[in-house]
């Protein structure tokens, strides 16, 4: 059985993403492939050819930090995406872990209870542990059992419900990669990760991809069936010693249209 080899992996797919050009190399004649060759990569962070497919083919697993942060500089890596790189190179289990019942902290709970803002607990896998009312009101596929990266992909009507939804979905790619770490091999996470590539192409696509964001609030817009737009900002906070859970809250500028429609969800989800 081939083992895993994360570090060859990403390490192929941002070589592919580089533009010569944007290198400082002379582009000449037509190349096969996109991206930089294996030996101008090597070049410009200043090692071996040899040295670097090793690297790619898993042949050499423990790089120095210094080389990869060398080559983070060649395929121009912000700091979340180097600090990633770096973690590929640690040292692997020989075998799986068990995986563990996840538990929502008590005092969690009850803050979901009380909140007057959509939110719930989700894993690194984006499973969703816990919820408040108002979070599922706002999409069912916030309901604890749900995966939201599965119901991004695959259920239509979550997709309706996001006014950018391809961009949501990049976004949502490349945090479920950062928040999985080195730990992608996973029994749950390979069998999630298989059952989106097959049943989406832009899934593979944008898995292929390997970019990773960090683990940050932003701004989303969604197109909700009972009280239309909703212009929302979503945090992400993460809970001490839970094993990478995620409290997410959802809120809307206050005295906006956005925070009057969540009041009126809130009401509807109340009866």
């Amino acid at each position: 059985m081939t083992r895993p080899n994360p570090l060859g992996e990403y390490l192929r797919a941002r070589r592919a993403l580089v533009d010569p050009s944007d290198a400082g190399l002379p582009v000449r004649g037509v190349r096969r492939t996109p991206g930089l060759r294996r030996e101008e990569v090597a070049t410009l962070a200043g090692i071996s050819a040899d040295y670097y497919l090793r690297l790619e083919q898993g042949r050499d697993r423990n790089p120095s930090p210094q080389v990869l942060e060398a080559l983070a500089r060649v395929f121009r890596l912000d700091a979340v995406a180097t600090q990633y790189l770096l973690s590929l190179s640690a040292a692997q289990p020989s075998t799986p872990r068990r995986p563990r019942r996840e538990v929502v902290p008590a005092g969690i709970r009850q803050l979901l209870d009380t909140i007057n803002l959509p939110a719930f607990v989700e894993s690194r896998r984006f499973d969703v542990l816990a919820a408040n009312r108002l979070a599922i009101a706002v999409s069912p596929n916030n309901k604890p059992g749900s995966n939201r990266l599965r119901a991004i992909f695959l259920d239509p009507d979550e997709q309706d419900l996001f006014v950018d939804w391809e961009q949501a979905v990049g976004g949502m790619v490349a945090g479920f990669r950062a928040a999985l770490g080195n730990d992608a091999a996973d029994p749950r996470t390979v069998q999630l990760v298989g059952e989106l590539s097959l049943a989406s192409e832009l899934f593979r696509r944008l898995w292929a991809r390997h970019d990773v964001t960090a683990l940050a609030g932003g701004r989303f817009r969604l197109r909700h069936p009972l009280v239309g737009e909703l212009d929302l900002r979503r945090e992400k906070l993460p809970l001490s010693a839970s094993g990478g859970q995620i409290l997410a809250i959802y809120h809307a500028e206050p005295g906006s249209e956005s925070a009057r429609s969540l009041e009126l969800l809130a009401s509807l989800a109340a009866v």
